[in-house]
């Protein structure tokens, strides 16, 4: 089966038209068209419905995808295998990340991963829980930094432990306080990341019996850290996610406290590529560095 045929029904899968996929890969959207008819020769399947709008899997195209990924990793990894063996020179990883994660250690990991190795490719893409986990099992991202939570189908390094805290407006009244009662979040305006889906906020508010007064909702933790500092309401974040963010805010320890640990996933070692698995090194030296410093 080659490869080139495999690239262009995925492509033009996911971009939902073959003018699109022939972009990507530098092709005609001719080209693009015959390679994708002589892979559904080769299978003896139609891959994609084909309309005036564009294009989309069948269902036959749809159960296939991850297992055409699945195929062109392990090319990838047979490249990168060889490209390790001559000095790891070429090559590209894809990262899952939370964005607290994305935007305070990786920079930190890529940054000294890329003096030994300048030529690697890097595709980071941030995303709550569910996304990440969608990531990994459809086989787009090498490794994955994200908090631990059962279950977990993943192999699994656990790197770092981080407070869960409340972040309140400097004139809200505990803004002098040690910690903030998790109760409270009962009574004040709450503001909920993730559009609703944020797993560690989720898992606090299930273990104490809250049901949090929801007044806004955003997706980013600095969207909801900006409404915070204007005095529209209170809300919850890993500290990590709210390192960088020190000016007319008061971020206080949950009272009872609660942690969430982080670490890396992946799906399986032996499938890696040679630069996933250097960065993987690279990434686990680096935080228990930063560990030890604490």
């Amino acid at each position: 089966m080659e490869s080139a045929r495999c690239k262009a029904f995925l492509e033009a899968a996911e971009r939902g038209s073959f003018k699109a996929a022939a972009e990507a890969m530098g092709y005609t959207p001719s080209a693009i068209s015959q390679l994708i008819a002589a892979l559904e020769n080769d299978l003896g399947l139609n891959l994609l419905i084909r309309s005036k709008k564009g294009v989309k899997p069948t269902p036959e195209g749809a159960k296939l995808i991850p297992i055409v990924r699945s195929y062109l990793a392990r090319e990838k990894e047979m490249y990168e295998l060889a490209s390790e063996m001559q000095g790891l020179s070429v090559g590209n990883l894809t990262i899952a990340a939370y964005p607290s994660v994305a935007t305070t250690w990786l920079p930190g990991i890529v940054r000294n991963f890329q003096k030994d190795f300048p030529s690697i490719e890097f595709n980071i893409m941030e995303g709550v829980r569910q996304e990440i986990f969608h990531h990994l099992d459809q086989h787009e991202a090498d490794l994955a930094f994200l908090a631990y939570a059962e279950p977990m189908n993943y192999e699994w390094i656990p790197l770092a432990d981080e407070e869960m805290i409340a972040v309140i407006p400097e004139t809200h009244p505990l803004a002098g306080a040690d910690s903030y009662p998790a109760a409270d979040f009962e009574k004040d305006d709450f503001i909920m990341t993730s559009w609703g889906q944020d797993a560690e906020v989720i898992e606090v508010f299930k273990k104490n019996d809250i049901s949090p007064l929801v007044k806004y909702t955003t997706y980013d933790t600095p969207a909801a850290l900006a409404l915070v500092r204007m005095g529209l309401g209170v809300t919850m974040c890993n500290e990590l996610a709210a390192q960088y963010w020190n000016n007319h805010l008061v971020k206080l320890p949950l009272d009872p406290p609660s942690k969430i640990t982080f670490g890396i996933a992946y799906t399986n070692e032996e499938h890696m590529t040679a630069a996933a698995k250097k960065f993987l090194d690279y990434a686990v030296r680096y935080l228990t560095r930063a560990e030890e410093r604490k």
